[in-house]
């Protein structure tokens, strides 16, 4: 078991290695896409708007308390499953690289603005902490898989502007899908973090928000 996890570390660490200019690339539209969310909310001038849209978000969560959880979490899974098909799509085309990374920019300003939102409406301690419970959880798996995904596509075009024989291109194609596929699986278990621990948890603790 130590063995096969070694490898399995080892084989990361030499794909982050191999591709390191892509993972940087990655991580810098991700980083930006933060900065403008935190720039977004600091800059805004309805700041009630910002109070909405978290007492919003916690009141709808506590509705769930005598809802459907597998319903919630159905319409979750289906929407990681469109956004991997749209990433998927989108990679294996030449032109649907920018449309990647504008979507891993978008998910970067996503949090960016969920994190100033829930500290300029819920105070530091108790921002931090519904962070903890509600965007970290789900986003320690889901954030490295859409990046992944980002850098596997990037993999694919140039592998592709390299060379344009169908042999290589087919190849490519295949292990950008096999790649999609295990990114897929790691969203759903997002999914699942999401709903079953990080809903539950802010209906335990709805009552201190």
């Amino acid at each position: 078991m130590r063995k096969k996890r070694n490898e399995i570390f080892m084989a990361i660490k030499e794909d982050v290695l191999n591709n390191a200019k892509s993972y940087l690339i990655v991580t810098v539209i991700f980083t930006v896409g933060i900065f403008l969310g935190v720039l977004f909310i600091n800059q805004s001038e309805s700041k009630t708007e910002v109070e909405k849209y978290i007492n919003t978000y916690i009141d709808e969560t506590k509705t769930i308390q005598n809802g459907d959880y597998w319903g919630e979490l159905q319409k979750d899974i289906k929407n990681n499953i469109l956004l991997v098909l749209l990433l998927w799509f989108a990679g294996t085309t030449i032109i649907g690289i920018p449309i990647v990374l504008g979507i891993i920019l978008f998910r970067g300003f996503c949090l960016g603005y969920t994190i100033s939102a829930c500290v300029f409406t819920l105070g530091k301690i108790k921002g931090l902490v519904f962070i903890l419970i509600t965007v970290f959880l789900q986003n320690a798996i889901f954030i490295p898989a859409i990046m992944i995904l980002g850098v596997s596509s990037i993999k694919l075009y140039t592998s592709i502007i390299k060379d344009r024989r169908k042999e290589n291109i087919k190849v490519s194609i295949l292990k950008h899908s096999l790649v999609s596929i295990f990114i897929l699986i790691a969203l759903l278990l997002s999914s699942i973090i999401k709903i079953e621990i990080s809903y539950r948890l802010i209906i335990s603790l709805a009552k201190y928000f």
